[in-house]
């Protein structure tokens, strides 16, 4: 075999993974396409390659685009790579949109990683009677 064929082989090998990998995130663009939440298929690819879950990220984007909130798919790979809950600070911040709380992606993605529930968070600020009720509860005395 002659240097030419060897590196034909090479490049077809290269050309099937990179077709292989772009096939993989086919569905997942399409899906975030039709549904409003635009994400460049080069970073769902880079995604891939970092080993985010692609599927996870765009679910959560397309959440956020229906609820009327831009949240750009770099800042959900970030805090999903630090280790955070996307999907609870994405659910607290449309509750806190529903409810006019000010909240932005920076300040919850940072209560999130603190170790606070977020979700929990504003729920109980959206309705405090729950938060009273659960105090109340777990102060009764047992018998």
């Amino acid at each position: 075999m002659g240097i030419g064929t060897i590196l034909t082989i090479f490049l077809m090998v290269v050309v099937l993974v990179v077709v292989a990998v772009i096939f993989s995130v086919l569905s997942v663009w399409v899906r975030a396409l039709v549904s409003g939440a635009r994400v460049a298929i080069i970073s769902l690819v880079g995604m891939k390659l970092r080993k985010v879950p692609i599927s996870m990220i765009v679910n959560v984007r397309i959440q956020a685009v229906k609820a009327g909130l831009q949240i750009s798919t770099d800042l959900l790979e970030a805090h999903y790579l630090a280790r955070g809950n996307v999907i609870n600070v994405v659910q607290a911040l449309i509750a806190a949109d529903k409810a006019n709380i000010k909240l932005g992606f920076q300040q919850a993605a940072a209560i999130d990683l603190a170790g606070r529930d977020i979700l929990d968070a504003v729920s109980t600020s959206v309705n405090p009677n729950r938060f009273l009720y659960l105090v109340c509860i777990s102060s009764t005395p047992r018998p």
